[in-house]
């Protein structure tokens, strides 16, 4: 069934404003079979992180909601489908538009061509523009650059699972809860999307590998896994400093 038949022609015209090809495959299948599942996404159009073509979409300012299916395989797995048409953003900052390569630019200028979660320094075509709160829970910002941030492919992705899987996401829908959180301000925060944890992501690149490499030993022959023996030698320098 054409699910196209059943909605406001100003929403199929969004939808069909829509290039980007991730996006764009998502709604493309929606509109025709009026959902479409994690599976086929991973199998039919090759997206290993469906969550995160399903915030393609939402970021494009359509609305998906998720529900649950029968897969191949008799499990239960998550499927979208086009939510509320009325919250649907119909303005000229719809989606990723306002997110300029002078916005990005800025940002460069300002803190490095690097990632803000990993502070790892990439390339500028690997970077890419985040909203530091979700629009899923404050709508779309005004173009301040400090409303966005940098993210590596990888941190983008890590941060996605993260926030998706958020009590303050799923129910709640708080900014302050989103502006304390690492996810937002890694340089401040008072939790990870609302669990008591605190972290530390540490590269090692070019000359300081080999350091990894010797800590990398020292943990094998301690029987210990990496991120324990750093902790430890923290610790330890924290405690012999308190004592000096």
């Amino acid at each position: 069934m054409d699910s196209s038949q059943q909605l406001p022609d100003d929403f199929i015209q969004l939808c069909q404003s829509v290039t980007a090809k991730r996006p764009k495959a998502v709604i493309d299948h929606i509109l025709q079979y009026g959902f479409v599942t994690t599976e086929e996404l991973k199998e039919r159009y090759g997206y290993n992180h469906p969550p995160r073509a399903a915030r393609d979409v939402r970021e494009n300012g359509i609305p998906l909601e998720t529900f649950r299916v029968t897969g191949s395989d008799g499990r239960k797995i998550a499927a979208y489908r086009f939510g509320d048409v009325n919250k649907a953003r119909f303005s000229r900052l719809s989606g990723r538009t306002g997110l300029s390569k002078q916005i990005k630019d800025e940002l460069i200028e300002r803190y490095g061509c690097k990632c803000f979660i990993y502070l790892e320094g990439v390339h500028e075509r690997e970077l890419q523009i985040d909203h530091r709160v979700p629009f899923e829970i404050d709508g779309e910002p005004d173009l301040n650059p400090e409303n966005f941030m940098l993210l590596c492919g990888s941190a983008n992705r890590a941060k996605s699972w993260s926030c998706e899987h958020c009590e303050n996401w799923n129910s709640i829908k708080d900014k302050s809860i989103c502006l304390s959180c690492y996810w937002a301000y890694p340089e401040n925060y008072t939790h990870i999307a609302m669990r008591q944890i605190r972290r530390i992501d540490i590269i090692w690149q070019g000359e300081d590998v080999e350091i990894y490499e010797r800590l990398k030993q020292q943990a094998v022959s301690l029987e210990k896994d990496i991120p324990k023996l750093i902790k430890e030698i923290i610790e330890r320098e924290i405690r012999q400093n308190d004592d000096s």
